[in-house]
């Protein structure tokens, strides 16, 4: 290489970083050469500089964040509570994520909001979601966002719950178990999240990010846990367990998004990011050995 050549490294902030999400992908995106700045609530990422920020404000916080190419915004929830309940979380800190991005220079925006996200939606999380997503397009911000399905990895919350009822005996499957998910592979997200930081293709779209493998969700239990694993109980009660226990296997809005059959358009997502997929028995065999 030319002495007059210089390799440039990508700076990019990650907002949720502690999370699943956010610390998976930014690991990825560290071991390619990426600048991590990993905002976080107080857990201690294993990657990145980090800063702890309970609100995507504070003291500092701009130069901190200043020169990145991108914020990766993965702060969300999906369950309320008296503390936190979705417009605190989901619309108000995307509000806060914009107005740092405008008052450090930062002119994309990478957001992951959830398939089934929808001005017509009437369940909360998902129009919280959608809110989020409008903040978002009508900021003057560049932006990609992501409505995935079920990410899954080691350590995902899905399998993890699931593996720790298989441990202690049964898995509940909440009624008939025949609606449908796109399971992904957290480092197939990274990697189309790290094309959308600098390809134009993604600039200011709507993507699904959807696995190429469409299963009922008591298949992927049953693939996951064994068959003999699996007891069905009635929906209504694992409604009403949802609504009356401290710590149901599933929130009310969790039942709801299940049995709403959401499901994307996974050709778009491959066109897009040309990438090869994980395969679904490999991402399986990564979930159980976390």
């Amino acid at each position: 290489m030319s002495p007059c050549l210089r390799f440039t490294v990508i700076k990019v902030t990650i907002s949720g970083a502690s999370g699943f999400v956010g610390r998976n992908i930014g690991k990825f995106l560290e071991d390619g050469g990426y600048e991590i700045i990993a905002l976080s609530r107080a857990k201690w990422p294993k990657f990145g500089r980090h800063v702890i920020t309970r609100n995507l404000a504070g003291k500092g916080l701009e130069r901190a964040v200043v020169g990145s190419s991108a914020f990766l915004h993965f702060i969300g929830t999906g369950r309320q509570t008296a503390e936190e309940d979705y417009e605190s979380v989901n619309v108000a800190l995307t509000r806060a994520a914009i107005s740092l991005c405008k008052r450090s220079g930062i002119r994309k925006v990478i957001y992951f909001s959830g398939l089934g996200a929808d001005r017509r939606s009437t369940l909360g999380y998902f129009i919280s979601k959608f809110r989020a997503e409008q903040e978002i397009i009508s900021s003057g911000l560049d932006y990609t966002i992501f409505r995935p399905s079920y990410i899954m990895g080691g350590g995902d919350p899905l399998s993890k719950v699931l593996l720790q009822q298989a441990a202690r005996g049964s898995v509940t499957i909440p009624g008939s178990g025949r609606y449908r998910l796109q399971p992904i592979h957290v480092l197939d997200a990274a990697r189309i999240v790290s094309a959308a930081i600098h390809e134009k293709k993604f600039s200011r779209k709507i993507v699904d990010l959807v696995g190429p493998r469409t299963v009922t969700y008591a298949k992927l239990v049953g693939d996951l846990v064994g068959r003999s694993k699996i007891r069905h109980a009635d929906f209504e009660k694992a409604y009403h367990e949802a609504l009356v226990s401290a710590k149901p296997p599933f929130g009310v809005d969790d039942l709801s998004i299940l049995v709403g059959d959401y499901l994307g358009d996974h050709r778009r997502l491959a066109r897009m990011s040309k990438i090869e997929f994980t395969g679904y028995d490999d991402m399986l065999k990564a979930c159980r050995l976390a």
